[in-house]
């Protein structure tokens, strides 16, 4: 695959904890061995055989990379690096470690209506960003909507997991069906 790193992702960043884990991916923590900052490795396993139904196929992680490299936006993710090795494609990303937005709101039981609209606003922000390049997500769900800390006053809202985003070509229509079942809209 054009611009992954051939190398051993641990030459350069020390692994960590694991973070959240998928149906093809799982994600830990790291940190960079020359600067010490942390991030996000997503673990993406590959598809051996294009027959195989297990595995993510090349095709799919490829349009996964494309779409992280094109969006530069405050309320999504950030791909920062791209290693790959036989098995897998690991995508370092930014480190969003407040947790869920479900969970915090779950927790904190009630939000003023500033709270709520701050949340709404960045949530719709990042929504419009994609929909201006023409990327539709197909999976935003509470579980996909994080806070990049929640022990700030204000906390940040984040985007993630765009392993079924799609660029959709000006003129096309999409008719195929993505997502969860329970949040498809």
């Amino acid at each position: 695959m054009a611009g992954f790193r051939q190398e051993d992702v641990e030459l350069y960043y020390e692994m960590g904890e694991e973070l959240g884990s998928g149906q093809f991916a799982i994600v830990r923590k790291c940190r960079e061995k020359s600067t010490s900052c942390e991030y996000a490795a997503k673990f993406i396993k590959k598809r051996r055989l294009s027959s195989s139904r297990r595995g993510v196929s090349r095709e799919e992680i490829e349009r996964e990379v494309n779409i992280l490299r094109e969006i530069q936006h405050s309320n999504i993710i950030t791909l920062h690096d791209i290693f790959e090795n036989k098995t897998d494609v690991i995508l370092i990303l930014e480190l969003v470690s407040g947790g869920e937005l479900f969970d915090f709101l779950a927790e904190k039981e009630s939000l003023t209506e500033e709270e709520a609209t701050q949340f709404l606003k960045q949530i719709l922000d990042g929504v419009q960003y994609l929909h201006s390049k023409r990327i539709a997500h197909f999976d935003l769900k509470p579980e996909n909507i994080m806070l990049l800390d929640k022990n700030v006053p204000n906390p940040r809202i984040k985007l993630i997991d765009f392993g079924i985003a799609h660029q959709i070509k000006a003129g096309n229509e999409f008719k195929n069906i993505f997502g969860t079942p329970e949040f498809v809209g």
